[in-house]
């Protein structure tokens, strides 16, 4: 089994490879009970692929982490995260984690992808994304290999120093995930998939109109990035960075 947290496609995508080439199963946690008990067999490889955020784990991918049982413990755990700039040590964040539910990892693997923080990072250009995502192929295909091989280690790439990374995570994620730079612009039509996809519920439609009930969320993105109209906008340079969601799915 390989659980993902995807808001664009990019974790959603690895896992699915992943799991496509070794005959497993890729299973979203946002469809998933948090805290419920996952029926592994004994021996079984168990994955978790999340995206990076402010150079740390997303929220949703550290409580459902706090709140994994897995009975028997799998005979091999590995963790992949992908990336835009850095993984940071998202890695290490979930072998913590996990550690402290009784679960000790195998491998842990990166893969760098686009970077779909649109308020800093440009998607715009078609030709720069493609290449990323082709460059991301044999990244994840290394990943297969060592886990069809049970290979353990950490294979990750491009971390930046632990106490770097705390600080950056620490500073920053907080700050982005306020919803209140949301804008909605007049193009949306009302049909509500930024609500219904919400992987924490912080939107309600009101009004045929997107209303953040929550002043923080996880800032995925995913409502920005799918939203049919692009009419949801974060600050004031997303508009002219683009949307994205991963060509393969």
């Amino acid at each position: 089994m390989i659980f993902y947290f995807s808001a664009t496609g990019n974790s959603r995508y690895v896992a699915e490879r992943v799991a496509a080439a070794t005959g497993d199963v890729a299973v979203s946690i946002n469809e998933w009970h948090a805290g419920g008990d996952h029926a592994t067999a004994p021996g079984e490889a168990v994955g978790i692929v999340s995206p990076t955020y402010a150079w740390g784990l997303p929220v949703v991918v550290r409580e459902f982490l706090r709140d994994l049982t897995l009975d028997p413990a799998p005979g091999y755990l590995w963790f992949a995260a992908t990336y835009g700039t850095t993984p940071g040590q998202t890695g290490r964040d979930a072998e913590k984690i996990l550690h402290g539910a009784g679960l000790a990892l195998s491998a842990k693997f990166s893969v760098r992808m686009p970077d779909t923080w649109t308020p800093l990072f440009d998607l715009s250009d078609p030709d720069k994304v493609r290449r990323i995502n082709e460059a991301a192929e044999p990244q994840i295909d290394g990943i297969i290999a060592k886990v069809s091989a049970r290979a353990r280690g950490d294979f990750m790439n491009r971390k930046t120093p632990v106490l770097l990374s705390k600080a950056v995570y620490g500073l920053e994620y907080d700050s982005m995930r306020r919803t209140s730079n949301f804008v909605v612009e007049d193009s949306c039509v009302g049909c509500g998939q930024c609500a219904r996809n919400c992987p924490v519920g912080a939107i309600q439609m009101r009004d045929r109109r997107p209303v953040w009930v929550a002043d923080r969320c996880a800032m995925c993105l995913g409502c920005l990035h799918r939203c049919p109209k692009f009419a949801i906008q974060y600050g004031n340079r997303t508009k002219r960075h683009g949307q994205y969601t991963h060509p393969g799915l």
